[in-house]
């Protein structure tokens, strides 16, 4: 589903060169969980930046589903990131003038042939899986830390993707709900057997996925 060869990736500025990542091999298969681990800086958002087409790398490929990115143009990588990847931040995203209907709808507003009347099906769906369906018109300052991450992943999984792209998706909820959203990722990849990618600092919440990649250093070392 994923693979990368050679993954360099270098960040420049008039005084200085970091290399954020560093002859990265890796490939993650369909339906797969797999934690990515490391320090601070040592190159696990930037990992998921470029396997989720928001960033390229400097040197090496990387194929999604047989397709190598770098052949794509910006409209077809704006299109696979519509359609085949869903992306959970820590720090939700979400935006605070719109309800929870409306900030989960946004992705489809983007995809052609969606009407309005199936969008908002397709909302209702996804938030009556995340346990939301009764929070629709609310505004997500009306939401608690652990409503507004389940948000998020209704958000991120309306478009039906296959890969799911969680970026330290409990850091900023406390136990129990950090627990919740751990439930719904893994649902979603058991369930319905999606691939999911979480970037996170958690040893006992990466020990539950099927697999740890750690990094250091802009290195792949396990």
């Amino acid at each position: 589903m994923i693979k990368l060869t050679g993954v360099n990736k270098l960040y420049r500025t008039s005084e200085i060169e970091t290399l954020a990542l560093e002859n990265v091999n890796l490939e993650i298969g369909k339906g797969e969980f797999v934690s990515v681990m490391g320090p601070s800086g040592c190159g696990k958002s930037t990992l998921l930046n470029i396997i989720g087409l928001l960033d390229a790398p400097t040197e090496g490929e990387v194929e999604i589903d047989g397709k190598l990115t770098a052949s794509l143009s910006d409209a077809a990588k704006t299109a696979m990131r519509n359609a085949r990847l869903g992306f959970v931040f820590q720090s939700f995203h979400l935006i605070p003038s719109l309800n929870v209907m409306d900030n989960v709808e946004l992705p489809l507003i983007y995809r052609s042939g969606v009407g309005a009347s199936e969008r908002r099906e397709r909302v209702r769906e996804v938030l009556d899986r995340v346990g939301l369906s009764h929070r629709m018109r609310h505004m997500p300052t009306q939401l608690s830390g652990g409503q507004c991450q389940r948000v998020a992943i209704a958000r991120a999984i309306v478009g039906n993707p296959d890969i799911i792209l969680a970026d330290e998706p409990t850091g900023n909820l406390d136990s129990r709900m950090g627990a919740e959203v751990m439930d719904i990722l893994h649902t979603l990849n058991k369930q319905d057997g999606r691939t999911v990618v979480m970037v996170t600092h958690n040893e006992e919440q990466a020990r539950q996925t099927d697999r740890i990649i750690r990094f250091l250093d802009g290195r792949q070392i396990g």
